[in-house]
């Protein structure tokens, strides 16, 4: 991981000074098609090697960056573009610095007081090789605050998106990063896992009651399917499809070579998310 470190000390965020202590990670995207970092972030006339970090992050010449005054959103961190094309991280505000990134949840929450946020600058949602660079990029990131600070990437609530907050009631109603990562085969089950391979984790698949031809799991009301075969009629094409591709591998139990052997355990999420790609005809 490459991590720079630009302050947004003249965003009123940075200027208001409050703390917390993070009990979490919430993941964004930008919603827009700018992969580069100099659209957001760019040092002032106080920051340290102001030069170096121009040189590093090219200039923005629209002034629309978010070190600034006036604006009423800020994250602790970018990953995108730097001018050279390589991908990077900048840390944007301290890590415990309270960000303006989530909005308010609909339970009267804010991941704003829990969560340390960061954005992953979008691109046109269709390099395969910008998306793998800049996922990754993430994924190291997160690991490194999960190790900072203690936290554990595969439990409840502790590494999320925006949309997943959204979902719990901590969040305003945004789509990242759930547009985006499926287009590739990623999804927030596979980032999590892949934060906890990065601190030497293995996850553990989730136990399976063998009463129930669905796998729910009563602690974040979401239901779980365990194999194919329990995967709702509306969502099995899709499902069928991904798996065949090899976009999407269970835990095979007990033949690998059968499809509906092979445990799953993915979420109605999940495949909600991916049959409405299919839909639009972004799976092929």
């Amino acid at each position: 991981m490459r991590l720079l470190n630009c302050l947004l000390t003249a965003n009123r965020c940075y200027q208001a000074g409050r703390v917390i202590k993070p009990k979490g990670v919430m993941v964004h995207s930008t919603g827009a098609n700018n992969p580069n970092l100099r659209r957001y972030v760019q040092p002032v006339s106080t920051t340290p090697d102001r030069a170096g970090l121009l040189a590093r992050l090219g200039t923005n010449p629209n002034g629309n960056h978010w070190n600034r005054a006036g604006l009423s959103v800020c994250v602790h961190g970018f990953i995108g573009k730097l001018a050279d094309g390589s991908v990077a991280a900048v840390q944007t505000l301290p890590w415990d610095r309270r960000g303006w990134h989530a909005g308010d949840g609909s339970s009267g929450k804010s991941a704003n007081d829990t969560h340390i946020s960061f954005e992953i600058c979008e691109d046109g949602l269709d390099d395969p090789d910008y998306f793998a660079r800049a996922y990754r990029e993430a994924v190291e990131l997160t690991a490194m605050l999960c190790k900072q600070y203690g936290l554990d990437p595969l439990a409840d609530g502790v590494v999320i998106c925006h949309q997943e907050g959204y979902r719990r009631g901590i969040a305003s109603n945004h789509g990242d990063v759930l547009h985006w990562f499926p287009r590739f085969g990623k999804s927030m089950d596979d980032f999590r896992a892949e934060v906890a391979a990065e601190l030497g984790r293995r996850p553990e698949a989730p136990a399976v009651d063998g009463s129930n031809d669905r796998n729910d799991k009563e602690e974040d009301g979401m239901v779980y399917y365990e194999r194919l075969g329990d995967v709702a009629d509306s969502y099995k094409t899709t499902i069928r499809k991904l798996m065949e591709r090899g976009a999407l591998r269970g835990r095979s139990d007990p033949d690998p070579d059968s499809l509906e052997d092979n445990v799953l355990n993915i979420s109605e999420e999940y495949c909600r998310v991916m049959a409405t790609l299919d839909k639009l005809g972004v799976l092929g």
